[in-house]
């Protein structure tokens, strides 16, 4: 019997590289989290669990359940290299300056010098006006500009979900200033 080709398979590379990207988001925070809530100030030990009030309450002596989709991929406060890479964003691009960002998936992320050249281009349909708006965009509808060359469904559509504002906006101001 042959073995079937990857092409008679369209999207499962790329649905590889999500389940990648969203595997090492969540194993770098789960490790994060878990560890740090060691901490001896009972206080501390609460401040990562929502407070919606749809989920379950903690009940002492039992492991609360986690909902992997409400386990944000970074805090934002996190060191420049890790904040990139718990985010995923080093699993596909190539980022200089973040060492473990090598990925060759998603274009390099040189953004200083690539994201004015973007906003230009006649195909981009999104609505940033600035580099940095660019970027966030990006990041929150990626499908607003595609890199010529690169895939539109490579890139999670669900970062917006798990990003906060801080972590969004540590990312894209590193990223304007990229430059080749």
């Amino acid at each position: 019997m042959k073995k079937p080709k990857s092409s008679q398979f369209p999207g499962s590379r790329e649905t590889f590289l999500i389940f990648i990207v969203v595997a090492c988001g969540i194993m770098a925070t789960l490790s994060v989290n878990l560890f740090n809530h060691s901490a001896s100030d009972p206080s501390e030990a609460n401040m990562g669990e929502s407070t919606r009030s749809d989920q379950p309450r903690s009940v002492p002596g039992k492991v609360p359940s986690v909902v992997l989709t409400d386990v944000p991929l970074s805090t934002g406060t996190e060191p420049l290299e890790k904040l990139f890479v718990q985010s995923g964003c080093a699993v596909c691009h190539t980022i200089p300056g973040i060492a473990p960002a090598l990925g060759r998936e998603g274009p390099r992320l040189v953004l200083g010098t690539n994201g004015p050249l973007r906003l230009a281009d006649p195909q981009y349909q999104g609505t940033a006006t600035t580099v940095r708006e660019y970027i966030q965009e990006s990041i929150l509808n990626p499908g607003a500009y595609v890199v010529p060359g690169f895939s539109d469904r490579v890139m999670p559509r669900w970062y917006g979900t798990r990003l906060n504002a801080l972590a969004l906006d540590r990312i894209a101001e590193y990223l304007e200033n990229v430059k080749e």
